[in-house]
């Protein structure tokens, strides 16, 4: 005998069936972009440099009254600032409750290099830069700004896009250095000055834990965040709609998804770059 499945069953089926369908092909439809958007690079180098230059003084240093405030160089400075102010602070706290004080000079070379700055930095690009890219493409979407340049046989994703993409990369690489230094610098005043442990001692654990191929390394992973930070908020934008609401709704979507990936991005290179060898020999 044969059960009839009842109708509500059905309905319900058929509506989750859907809603997966509907994921994958958003899935799919991010992948194509990103792929039409890294393959696009070289024509947007060749073909847009002025607008490339415009967009990594605009990314860099902001544009207007928001320059002295808003520019990413000033977000990120002061975020690494006080992250590395932090750590020392921690560092140094907990480090005194076992007597062990001096060695928040390695503290501070070891998890700002790994872990802090790279995190910190990534969260200051996508609250900066990539919110700013989502809402500007987003704009262009819904006043049809971006029909118009297609109508004009100006390719929307090499001009648009691929800019962007290549202006990250580029504004990353200084960006990144200063918010390292700044870091340095935070956790020292706070150690040497704050604290009153000797500059000697702090300067000569941190010199010999401080390794240069985890500076390089930490480089590095920046620049997978910017790169992955401007594609996600690219897509966002570029397809946004249903007007100023919509606009908000994508930055808000991207923001959350590019937040996710960046810490993605720090776990996934930490185990590929620091997992292989689990011996860590702090004397000896």
């Amino acid at each position: 005998m044969v059960v009839p499945v009842p109708s509500s069953v059905r309905i319900r089926t058929a509506r989750s069936a859907g809603r997966v369908s509907s994921e994958w092909n958003r899935i799919g439809d991010q992948a194509f972009f990103y792929w039409d958007s890294l393959i696009n690079i070289p024509r947007a180098v060749r073909a847009y440099k002025r607008e490339t230059l415009r967009l990594i003084a605009e990314i860099s240093m902001g544009t207007g009254a928001l320059a002295m405030i808003g520019g990413t160089v000033v977000v990120v400075g002061f975020l690494t600032l006080f992250t590395g102010g932090t750590i020392a602070v921690q560092g140094y706290s907990s480090l005194s409750n076992i007597g062990v004080e001096v060695l928040t000079g390695f503290f501070s070379a070891f998890i700002n290099v790994r872990i802090a700055v790279p995190v910190i930095s990534g969260i200051a690009l996508a609250a900066t830069i990539g919110a700013g890219a989502t809402a500007q493409l987003g704009a262009m979407r819904v006043s049809e700004e971006i029909d118009a340049l297609e109508s004009m046989a100006i390719s929307s994703i090499p001009y648009l896009v691929s800019t962007r993409i290549v202006a990250g990369l580029i504004a990353i690489i200084p960006l990144y250095a200063l918010a390292s230094v700044a870091s340095f610098l935070a956790s020292r005043f706070a150690t040497v000055l704050i604290y009153g442990q000797s500059s000697g001692v702090y300067d000569h654990y941190f010199n010999t834990f401080l390794i240069p191929s985890d500076i390089l390394w930490s480089f590095v992973q920046a620049i997978c965040m910017a790169v992955a930070v401007m594609m996600i908020h690219t897509y966002y934008g570029y397809n946004a709609s249903g007007g100023p609401v919509g606009v908000g709704i994508a930055v808000g979507n991207a923001v959350r998804t590019s937040l996710v990936v960046v810490v993605v991005i720090t776990l996934l290179l930490s185990l590929a770059i620091y997992g292989a060898d689990g011996k860590f020999n702090l004397s000896g």
